[in-house]
C-alpha cells in the first residue's frame, strides 16, 4: 500500500497580489497543512497563529508559519510551534545578547522532515536552495531530522535556518526567551 504524503500545492503566483503578501492564502496553506496531519486549530492556535515571508516576497520558498505557544521574558523560557510548507526554508539568522543573554534553542519535529543547517564543516550533497536566498547564506553544514528526532544549537550566536522537505514540517522549538532586539537575518532585506 502506497503511503501519503503532504504535497505542495500553492506558489508564489497564489501567495502575491499586486506584489502585495497575501496572509490570508498563506494561512489557507497552512490549514489545508494542518488537516492533512491532524493538526486541531484550536482558538488558541486560531487568536495567535501568525505567517510571514520575511518581506522578501518568497513565501514559496523562503517563510514560515508560527505560533508563541509561550515567551516568558521573567523565567526566560519560550515554547514555540514552527510551520514550514514543501521546501519552505526560514531567512538564515542568529541571536545576539541585547537586554536578555543570546537566545538558546533546540527543535523538535512533529510531522513532516527538515533539514537543519548550522555551523561546522560544509555537507556533502546539499538539497537545492532558494535562488532568492543563495548569496546570503553562509552555513553549508547540515543534517536530516525527521519525526521525533531533536537537535540543539551547536553554539551561542551562530547562524542558521531549518529548510522543510519536500512533505513540509511541523516542527517544536524549546529554547530561552525570544528577544526580538536580539535577532539578526544574514540577509540585510529580510525583516519581521
Amino acid at each position: 500500500m502506497e503511503q501519503k504524503t503532504y504535497k505542495k500545492k500553492y506558489t508564489n503566483a497564489d501567495y502575491y497580489t499586486d506584489g502585495k503578501f497575501n496572509e490570508d492564502v498563506a494561512k489557507k496553506a497552512f490549514l489545508d497543512m494542518f488537516e492533512f496531519y491532524g493538526i486541531p486549530f484550536t482558538p488558541f492556535l486560531e487568536e495567535n497563529f501568525w505567517v510571514n515571508d520575511f518581506g522578501l516576497g518568497d513565501f514559496e520558498h523562503v517563510g514560515m508559519g508560527g505560533v508563541f505557544w509561550i515567551n516568558n521574558p521573567d523565567y526566560r523560557y519560550f515554547g514555540h510551534e514552527i510551520y514550514l510548507l514543501p521546501g519552505q526554508m526560514i531567512v538564515e539568522h542568529y541571536h545576539v545578547a541585547s537586554d536578555y543573554a543570546a537566545k538558546h534553542e533546540s527543535w523538535q519535529v512533529r510531522n513532516g522532515w527538515v533539514y537543519n543547517f548550522g555551523i561546522g564543516e560544509p555537507t556533502p550533497n546539499a538539497p537545492a536552495l532558494p535562488e532568492s536566498q543563495k548569496e546570503f547564506i553562509t552555513v553549508s553544514n547540515f543534517h536530516i531530522m525527521k519525526v521525533g528526532d531533536i537537535s540543539a544549537l551547536q553554539e551561542l550566536e551562530s547562524r542558521h535556518f531549518l529548510m522543510a522537505g519536500d512533505e513540509g514540517a511541523v516542527v517544536t522549538e524549546y529554547g530561552t526567551f525570544h528577544d526580538n532586539a536580539g535577532l539578526r537575518f544574514t540577509n540585510p532585506d529580510a525583516s519581521l
